[in-house]
């Protein structure tokens, strides 16, 4: 492991110890190896004047909720030093009047909880002091010879501290083991089974002494031949599997969930495995990640339903023997799956929490297989993981946030999206909490999103092979298809029935009719699996009320009605909602330029405005108006209708 310290970089950050501190938590946090979505804490302790003019020591701490790699100043609770060092000394403590003494011994109310680790921070006599969930530290305490591993690898100025549950209990523990120490000659510490701390009274030397730490257990592990070496593989799985595997949790955990197919080397290679139900049901890297991947993953067995309810007796078992009479059971779904020759599948309510847990199971893959060369995996016992996972203090973590968003966990596939309405209907999808496969023949579709939720994919819905892989694409991505809004679409130039091109009346039934049906055939075995499914079609206000000389148009669009009557027929009975927008005349989309405005409001004798607001309402359209109709549409308001046909035209004489 590199350093990353800068002196260039570094000298921004010299105005006061607390901004160096911020600096080299940021170096911290950018690596992985070291901490993963908000692991670790950092602090340092300097003197402030209060109210008063008095001057009084401070220990500024990680506060709860932030990140390492993106910390800021404010991201540190300001704790007085008397106080924590005073709670050091009481024999025993609660950890909720821990939270609580800590909060009102801060000097600036608005900062956030500081960490549950603050006072071993406090009663370690350096001025900046570093803690990290090494991977490769962790995977050497966690053989059976941890501790004498640690002990021949760092030598006797290495404090060692038997894991003990994080909070007041540690730093009890550490400051009693310590009483008697010569910090000076301290080289750190080692938590077993959870970290290594470092300290000292620079920043840069705290921070040094860590990646020095850590390159010393890398080395080690290498010198042991405890090295990942993986086997490259592929894999076709059944995504329809995939599917139901998806909607069997989305039941489990009685909410909509995403569920994202880890088909890389890694993951492929981990899940072949033979032994693998065996190592991957011991415990996780650090109890830390139970709360987001839980104690161990499902390992699926060939039937997928059976699967999940084994896992749930499994859960609730375990439950049962731990708990305490006054402490209430979590969801009994499991947050990820170990698939055996297809690889991993991480579970989670959107791609953020996905994503999290994507990468603690990488990492702890790896933490796995390098324990088994060291003589074997040995996570801590059941027991102490129960009580992490139902510690009040680690649950108030995952409960902040507030309600979820009405389509959270829920996936979508959007054609015609890079501009327009389609591009409108993904942006409301996504501040409604959904997850999109976002489809377009323009290029552009694979930049215009930068939202981890959405996934751009160049599409030419005229072509099968385009759009079966563009599917497959979402499925691996998301777990699943809930709403599929089929938008896109052509206005070919107008032309009366005499003079209509063959090619333009071609080109018109191609995209404007059958790439839907392409589409919807396609998605509909998904459809099947979808929570609360329903497909939406953007149809035209031609249909009722057809324009002269918008032949190819009119007709193409009129069979899309169709197509969706029937589909509407036929889906019923599998739970699959079909509805119908006719919009008309949506300025804000390609089709209406400039030029084009101005000539179809010379045509009427009306002034571009005018045109614009030409209905009885007198309003103008626009493509966020349709799809606020199209997410409502997709929603519980028309959770009971289907086939119905909804114009969105201001109030148009003719369709009325």
């Amino acid at each position: 492991m590199k350093s990353l310290w800068n002196d260039k970089e570094a000298r921004r950050f010299l105005k006061d110890p607390l901004d160096l501190r911020v600096y080299t938590s940021r170096l911290l946090g950018a690596d992985s190896r070291l901490v993963l979505h908000g692991g670790g804490n950092t602090s340092v302790k300097t003197e402030v004047r209060n109210l008063f003019g008095e001057m009084e020591e401070v220990l500024y701490v990680k506060g709860s909720g932030w990140d390492l790699a993106t910390i800021e100043r404010e991201g540190f609770a300001p704790v007085k030093m008397n106080v924590l060092l005073k709670m050091a000394e009481l024999k025993a403590l609660k950890d909720t009047e821990m939270v609580s003494v800590q909060r009102s011994a801060m000097i600036n109310p608005a900062a956030p909880n500081p960490s549950v680790e603050a006072i071993l921070h406090a009663i370690i006599p350096f001025t900046y002091v570093d803690h990290t969930h090494s991977d490769v530290v962790v995977t050497i305490t966690n053989t059976k010879d941890g501790r004498k591993r640690i002990e021949e690898l760092y030598g006797p100025n290495m404090i060692i501290i038997d894991y003990v549950m994080p909070g007041f209990q540690l730093a009890k523990k550490v400051f009693d083991e310590t009483k008697k120490v010569d910090w000076k000659k301290v080289t750190g510490i080692v938590l077993m089974n959870h970290g290594i701390f470092t300290f000292d009274d620079d920043a840069k030397r705290s921070y040094e002494k860590m990646i020095k730490l850590v390159t010393q257990a890398e080395k080690y592990l290498k010198k042991q031949n405890a090295n990942y070496v993986i086997k490259k593989a592929s894999s076709k799985p059944n995504l329809l599997q995939l599917v139901q595997m998806r909607r069997s949790i989305c039941e489990s955990r009685q909410t909509p969930v995403l569920a994202t197919l880890l088909d890389d080397d890694k993951s492929l290679d981990y899940a072949n495995r033979k032994n693998i139900s065996f190592i991957a049901s011991r415990g996780p890297l650090t109890p830390d990640h139970v709360i987001r991947v839980k104690r161990i993953p499902m390992i699926l067995n060939g039937n997928i339903l059976k699967s999940v309810s084994d896992y749930e007796q499994a859960y609730a078992k375990y439950f049962k023997q731990h708990a305490s009479t006054d402490q209430k059971c979590l969801d009994l779904s499991p947050r990820w799956a170990i698939w055996p020759s297809y690889g991993c599948v991480a579970f989670g309510r959107n791609i953020k929490e996905v994503n999290i847990i994507k990468d603690i199971t990488e990492h702890s893959m790896e933490a796995v297989v390098c324990a088994e060369k060291l003589g074997g995996w040995r996570a801590l016992p059941a027991e102490d993981i129960f009580d992490v996972e139902y510690w009040d203090l680690e649950q108030a973590k995952l409960k902040k946030g507030g309600s979820a968003p009405l389509f959270q966990g829920k996936v979508a596939v959007v054609t015609g999206a890079a501009s327009g309405i389609g591009k409108a209907c993904v942006e409301q999808l996504l501040k409604q909490g959904a997850s999109i496969l976002a489809l377009d023949i323009d290029k552009k579709i694979t930049s215009t999103f930068p939202q981890n939720s959405v996934l751009g994919v160049v599409c030419d819905l005229t072509k099968q092979k385009d759009v079966v892989s563009a599917i497959a694409k979402g499925i691996k991505q998301f777990g699943g298809i809930d709403i599929l809004m089929s938008n896109a679409g052509i206005f070919p130039e107008g032309e009366t029935l005499e003079c209509l091109n063959e090619e333009i009346w071609q080109k018109s039934l191609d995209v404007n009719l059958s790439s839907h049906q392409r589409l919807i055939k396609q998605c509909i075995p998904f459809l099947k699996y979808g929570i609360d499914a329903s497909i939406i079609i953007v149809a035209s206000k031609n249909v009722p009320a057809p324009g002269y000389g918008a032949g190819a148009y009119s007709v193409a669009k009129a069979g899309l009605t169709q197509l969706s009557r029937i589909a509407a027929l036929e889906l019923a009975k599998d739970g699959i909602r079909v509805n119908v927008i006719h919009p008309n005349q949506i300025f804000d989309t390609g089709i209406w330029t400039d030029s084009v405005l101005k000539n179809r409001a010379k045509h009427y004798g009306l002034s571009v405005e005018e045109y614009k607001t030409n209905n009885l309402l007198k309003v103008e359209i626009v493509s966020k108006d349709v799809a606020n109709l199209a997410c409502t549409m997709a929603g519980p308001v028309f959770a009971k209708t289907t086939g119905a046909q909804v114009p969105i035209d201001g109030g148009n004489e003719r369709v009325i």
